[in-house]
């Protein structure tokens, strides 16, 4: 398996040619890395200009590994090929590096870039990426590849370390500045200040790059021939390691690595509407940094969230006032690491009368709106205590509970609860503490601990009778000017008593089900599965040429092609395909088709847009600005892999590709509207209807709608 590493832009507030000055110094060698023995230069380049200079070096190594495997491997020292490539025209240098010892058997290339700061042109930005990929190696694959990956994050630890070390050499010595590289005409005749001196380069045999010699004329290079350069180091686009530090908290070289590969693919795949880092971060956290497994449960968290509503819950949903009254919970001051603390008197509730009067779907919801309250207020904790804030305390008082409490349906409540805020609010629980666990408290938690995730079970703190009031209590998690009165605090609680539900509230066993399917069909998103044969078709009648149709999807499960056609006569009834009957006409998603069979493209239906492959977990906008009145159809279609053109035999990533989706089955979830061309064209009607549903999780959509001719794929930016 391919090892990768992406690091975030680590920022110098120095300029580039200062800090070029002193990542020369690393060479030959470099005493505060005893890894790094001796270098040699291989090969040297320099422009006639002395705008380019290009150095090749052979880097040797002592690899802190055990000696039976140096033993084994038959060599002492590693050996490494680093090219530098300085643009001072550009002020960039890339620097890529490979293996030379074992290239046949283990795989590494690493790139490095330094850069001028996009927004302070007297910063430098550096950014770095590699790769590992160990083939065969004696039987000690895995044995190589963590004593790779433990050398290598040390020494990115340390990278940022070693050049400030040479800044304050080079400052001790009366180098506080180096000036920018102008051409020969424009050069200044004077002499150089003694304190601009720079050590000079070590000499050796020049060896011209022709293809370097070719990329070279009057127009400023953007990157020297053969060195890939990657996109700019942006405040909007890329992660500051400052910003990770402030915002997210330490994290490991790799933990970072993690958090910029997923965010980066979520960039691609959900056209720049992404959730917040944290919430990223949350979900890494949860699956201990596997980024495939992350992945996946986020996109499906996203799916849900998106489906349901849940980011415009705050704004849009109301409380009925019975747990408003009745329901005992409510948020109170912090505690002393600034988690914003949530207070639940579970004891004095009525959880059976709760569920009686309101049902378990509108429980479900409350619960959900606190969830989003305690991320609104993380971020607000954030700001005000200056440190990263991302997750909440819990105070659960139990004092009362009895077999009340353990009544089937609201335990079955309870849990579908634990259920859904386990899969969408992950990480968001700092610290439980439940307080004046009663005899029946090991009853519940027998119920209920099989549903809670092991990391978050580590976070409970468990009191019996007074016990919170001694050593290691609550003062030691609560500063006492704000433990609650009913706990023999000083500090008056705003949260309701609770109390007993009225019966006369209580609502019949029709009325809530009504109700509770009420609350999770109020959605605009429709499912639909695509099968292999059997697509997804849907009618968009159009009277007035000029009209907007827009779309906004997802890709729940398997890559599919979305294609419009046109057709100036209306299709034969909606017949559900015969592959419908088994379960799939259900809430899960339908299968309808239009087209007929015996329909001829070209002569029945044109296309009106080219085919777009959308692969799982994309989610896609667009909008088509209709030519002709008539009928429109919009088809999701299953896509199969193509064969390989060069070769009979499949490629792996197909047969790794058609296993994922062997079923030959696809999920997609899907709205539509048209819209008038008068209400589109200069309007923001149309970003309603392609809206991802990232309010709480993103900040504010920043876009600009222009109506064009044909299909587009919308990229909102989530800043």
């Amino acid at each position: 398996m391919v090892q990768k590493y992406q690091s975030p832009v680590r920022v110098y507030k120095h300029p580039f040619e200062l800090i070029m000055a002193a990542y020369e110094r690393r060479f030959p060698t470099c005493p505060l890395i005893p890894m790094f023995v001796d270098s040699d230069t291989v090969n040297e380049f320099k422009s006639e200009d002395g705008a380019i200079h290009v150095i090749e070096r052979r880097c040797k190594l002592d690899i802190d590994a055990p000696r039976l495997l140096k033993k084994i491997a038959g060599v002492d020292y590693v050996y490494f090929i680093q090219k530098n490539s300085l643009n001072s025209r550009e002020r960039t240098l890339h620097i890529e590096a490979r293996n030379e010892t074992f290239s046949n058997r283990v795989i590494i290339n690493e790139h490095c870039c330094y850069s001028v700061h996009p927004e302070n042109e007297d910063w430098t930005c550096f950014e770095q990426s590699a790769s590992l990929d160990i083939k065969s190696f004696f039987g000690f694959e895995s044995t190589v590849e963590k004593i790779a990956m433990k050398q290598y994050t040390s020494n990115i630890k340390k990278g940022k370390e070693i050049i400030e070390y040479y800044l304050r050499q080079l400052e001790e010595e009366g180098v506080t500045f180096v000036p920018r590289w102008t051409p020969a005409a424009l050069a200044p005749s004077s002499e150089m200040p003694s304190s601009c001196k720079k050590p000079a380069a070590p000499s050796a045999v020049v060896v011209p790059d022709p293809a370097l010699k070719e990329g070279l004329s009057s127009e400023p290079l953007s990157t020297p021939s053969g060195v890939p350069e990657p996109a700019a180091g942006t405040p909007d686009d890329k992660l500051d390691a400052d910003y990770i530090k402030r915002y997210l908290g330490d994290l490991t070289p790799l933990q970072e690595s993690c958090l910029i590969r997923l965010r980066q693919w979520l960039q691609e795949t959900h056209k720049g509407k992404i959730p917040k880092d944290e919430h990223i971060l949350r979900f890494l956290r949860a699956r201990d940094f596997n980024i495939d497994k992350a992945r996946e449960t986020l996109c499906q968290s996203l799916t849900w969230r998106k489906q349901h509503q849940v980011d415009y819950i705050l704004d849009t949903w109301q409380p009925p006032q019975v747990l408003q009254d009745y329901y005992a919970g409510g948020w109170h001051h912090h505690d002393k690491d600034g988690r914003p603390l949530y207070v639940l008197r579970l004891g004095q509730m009525d959880t059976k009368g709760l569920v009686r009067a309101l049902g378990e779907e509108a429980l479900l919801r409350y619960v959900l709106s606190i969830n989003e309250e305690g991320l609104r207020r993380c971020e607000e904790n954030t700001k005000v205590f200056g440190r990263p804030i991302s997750s909440w305390t819990c105070l659960v008082d139990l004092e009362g509970l009895n077999m009340r409490h353990l009544w089937r349906p609201g335990v079955k409540a309870l849990l579908r609860i634990i259920e859904v805020v386990e899969a969408n609010y992950p990480e968001t629980l700092g610290r439980l503490l439940i307080l004046r666990a009663p005899r029946v408290f090991p009853v519940l938690w027998t119920l209920v601990s099989p549903f809670i995730d092991d990391n978050t079970r580590r976070k409970f703190l468990i009191y019996a009778g007074n016990d919170y009031q001694g050593p290691g209590g609550l003062l030691d998690y609560i500063d006492k000017e704000i433990i609650p009165d009913f706990l023999s605090g000083e500090c008056m609680c705003e949260v309701p008593e609770g109390g007993l539900v009225p019966k006369s509230l209580y609502r019949t066993a029709e009325e809530l089900e009504n109700e509770d399917l009420k609350l999770w069909t109020e959605t605009i998103y429709q499912s639909a599965s695509v099968f292999k044969g059997a697509p997804h078709e849907i009618l968009v009648q159009i009277v007035d040429a000029s009209s907007v149709i827009t779309w906004d999807f997802d890709v729940c499960k398997g890559d599919i092609v979305f294609n419009i056609y046109h057709s100036k006569r209306s299709p034969q009834p909606p017949k559900k395909d015969s592959l419908g009957a088994h379960s799939i006409t259900s809430p899960g998603g339908n299968n309808v088709q239009l087209i007929d069979r015996i329909w001829q493209l070209g002569r029945d239906y044109s296309m009106v847009e080219s085919p777009l492959i959308c692969k799982e977990g994309e989610s896609v906008q667009g909008s088509h600005v209709t030519r002709w009145p008539g009928f429109y159809i919009l088809q999701w279609k299953f896509h199969s892999m193509p064969a390989c053109a060069a070769t009979s035999l499949p490629r792996m990533d197909d047969v790794l590709a058609s296993l994922q989706v062997s079923s030959h089955k696809c999920k997609v979830m899907y709205y539509t509207e048209v819209i008038g061309s008068e209400d589109f064209r200069g309007s923001m009607t149309s970003l309603e209807s392609s809206h991802s549903g990232f309010s709480q999780l993103s900040a504010a959509t920043t876009s600009s709608s222009q109506s064009h001719s044909s299909s587009m794929v919308s990229r909102w930016r989530f800043c």
